[in-house]
């Protein structure tokens, strides 16, 4: 047997000492939708709600004692913590200042008095000097997010776990690629047992990072980036994760939108009670996109996270209606007379809802602007009020779809 089956069997052993395995679950729901047998690998029902914590627990179960510390705004963040208090170690977690409380308060509960966070960098690049630097002075050990032998390995358990529950192989699996330690982990199991099945590396448009190092034949670090979905988001792929990703076929990994995958985060939670984050629900979203190709297959999509903050559940209203064309934001000029704004309501359609109006009215000129925006029930409404807005002589702009205006002003 190859030495990284082993280890990585070794390491699910391991983990059952400490955590029970995640479900593998069929989905009806989506097995009825996309014609195919769903099932679900639910990394959300981890003690920490992430799959992060295995990896964080094999890399610290092999550690000769001493001080441990991590750079992470997330998931790894809490991982490391919840097994800092388990094994009694003691770690010093680092954070950029405009990490939301909601996860500087769940890192602090799972780590107790066993861990230390230190805020500190306003971006994530500094925070992780800041931890590099501190690791260096302190004689602590690093523990990588994704980038470790030790935590690829430990994220191979998700492989392991999955054959064990499902009786064998699927004929497809669906995954998140973010730094690619889960991917990079399960790949390399599966090829080494000798049977791999056909894979899908998900990634989110804005954060393509292994789509952009198969193009260039080498890890790069991506120009700009969308942290929206923030547990997969990832400037630039792992150097060990993408020596084990390079030879991924490049059609094999899909990016979705960011916007898209709030429909999908919507729909769980509403029709199964399943919460998701933006990077737990990326292999599930990408179902949309391989439509024919799974009708009649087994499929497994591994649901990597559901640490969920529900603050942000209005700004994933927001962008899933965005995405599916019920909401749109226009500015309005309106003539400043008597009667303006009752005639521009009449333009409405009985499905028409104002969502936000703003109105600033200036008295030295002829015509004030509006902001304001609408929610419908079908794209297609759009194209009706539009034209009503024409026929009585308004004129106005669409801003829904230019960033940066719709940044500065919804």
């Amino acid at each position: 047997m190859s030495d990284v089956v082993t280890a990585a069997e070794a390491a699910t052993a391991a983990m059952r000492d400490v955590f029970p395995a995640t479900p593998l679950m069929r989905n009806d729901y989506l097995s009825d939708r996309f014609g195919a047998d769903i099932w679900l690998k639910r990394e959300d029902l981890t003690p920490v709600r992430s799959y992060k914590l295995r990896g964080a627990f094999n890399a610290m179960r092999k550690l000769d004692g001493g001080k441990v510390a991590c750079a992470s705004a997330g998931n790894h963040a809490q991982g490391v913590a919840w097994m800092c208090r388990h094994l009694g170690v003691d770690g010093t977690i680092f954070m950029p200042v405009t990490t939301p409380g909601q996860k500087v308060d769940k890192t602090r509960l799972f780590g107790g008095d066993r861990v230390d966070i230190r805020l500190t960098g306003d971006f994530f690049d500094d925070t992780l000097a800041a931890a590099k630097d501190w690791c260096a002075e302190a004689g602590a050990t690093f523990l990588s997010p994704f980038d470790d032998p030790d935590v690829i390995e430990g994220q191979a358990s998700v492989a392991v776990e999955m054959i064990d529950q499902l009786g064998g192989l699927p004929d497809l699996v669906v995954l998140p690629v973010g730094g690619g330690g889960l991917s990079a982990g399960m790949l390399s199991y599966l090829r080494a047992r000798g049977t791999v099945p056909e894979m899908r590396y998900v990634e989110p448009l804005g954060g393509a990072s292994l789509a952009a190092a198969l193009a260039a034949g080498t890890p790069v670090t991506l120009p700009s980036l969308d942290t929206f979905v923030d547990g997969a988001a990832v400037a630039r792929i792992g150097t060990r994760t993408f020596e084990i990703l390079r030879q991924v076929p490049p059609q094999h990994v899909l990016r979705v939108p960011e916007n898209r995958v709030c429909i999908t985060i919507q729909e769980l939670l509403n029709t199964e009670g399943v919460v998701l984050e933006p990077a737990g629900a990326l292999s599930v979203d990408a179902l949309r996109d391989l439509g024919p190709e799974i009708a009649g297959r087994r499929v497994v999509c591994v649901a990597t996270g559901g640490n969920f903050d529900f603050e942000r559940l209005p700004d994933v209203k927001e962008r899933a209606m965005r995405y599916a064309g019920t909401k749109k934001y226009f500015v309005l000029r309106m003539p400043q007379r008597p009667g303006a704004l009752r005639d521009f309501l009449s333009v409405l359609g009985p499905e028409d809802d104002i969502a936000r109006f703003e109105y600033l009215k200036k008295s030295a000129r002829n015509f004030g602007t509006v902001l304001i925006g609408i929610e419908t029930a079908t794209p297609e409404a759009f194209d009706v009020l539009e034209r009503r807005m024409g026929d009585l002589g308004f004129s106005w702009r669409d801003l829904t779809d230019d960033p940066m205006l719709a940044e500065l002003v919804v």
